[in-house]
């Protein structure tokens, strides 16, 4: 049995979507949120085999913002987008936040269980058209002789900790430069080492020397 929690601030979509699905044998949705708040909070609680997320919330976190947030909390999450944005930006944004699929909201029934019975086993999830696009965006960056380089990936935020970490400050340094916790600054630079793929301090400061971040003030 697939386990959903549905996060979509439309209450019609949302009654939608679980009349679709509970229909179906081997879905079952344990429960809805309103705003990224919630559903954080719902799929923490919850655990669920998918959260079907939509990006567009006005109330509260956004989905990618929640979907990010909630893959920090629970990296083993599986999160579907569902959205009505059918746009390079928000497919390569929801990526990097870590979803493990996006689809449209205009896509058929069919299409949609696709995804989450895709992504429910751990695998991922992009619409026909979505492939192509990343294909050409990959090949490209290849012509162009780029690397896949994730560093574009990282919030101004993370790359502000980055450069410090690099440049030698400690953690509660960095807090009372960047007016945050220690803990928040912890938060991103476990964030930035998982990204970048970097295991230890020499790594951070040979990468960070690479992209040019440790011109000193």
């Amino acid at each position: 049995m697939i386990t959903i929690v549905i996060v979509d601030d439309h209450a019609m979509v949302r009654s939608g979507l679980r009349m679709l699905l509970s229909s179906k044998g081997d879905i079952e949705v344990v429960a809805e949120a309103a705003d990224g708040d919630e559903g954080i909070k719902s799929a923490l609680e919850h655990r669920p085999g998918v959260v079907l997320m939509d990006l567009s919330m006005p109330h509260g976190k956004d989905g990618l913002t929640a979907a990010a947030e909630l893959k920090r909390a629970w990296p083993e999450a599986a999160i579907l987008i569902l959205t009505m944005h059918d746009d390079d930006e928000y497919l390569f944004r929801a990526i990097h936040a870590g979803a493990a699929g996006y689809v449209l909201k205009s896509a058929p029934q069919e299409e949609l269980l696709a995804a989450i019975r895709t992504v429910a086993k751990g695998d991922a999830y992009l619409y026909p058209t979505a492939t192509k696009r990343l294909m050409h965006e990959y090949a490209e960056r290849m012509k162009r002789g780029e690397s896949a380089d994730v560093f574009g990936t990282l919030s101004e935020r993370e790359k502000e900790v980055l450069a410090l970490t690099a440049k030698g400050y400690a953690n509660k340094e960095i807090a009372e430069r960047l007016v945050i916790s220690v803990k928040t600054v912890e938060t991103h630079k476990s964030n930035v080492m998982d990204k970048l793929g970097l295991k230890s301090r020499p790594e951070l400061i040979k990468y960070a020397a690479k992209k040019g971040l440790l011109q000193f003030e």
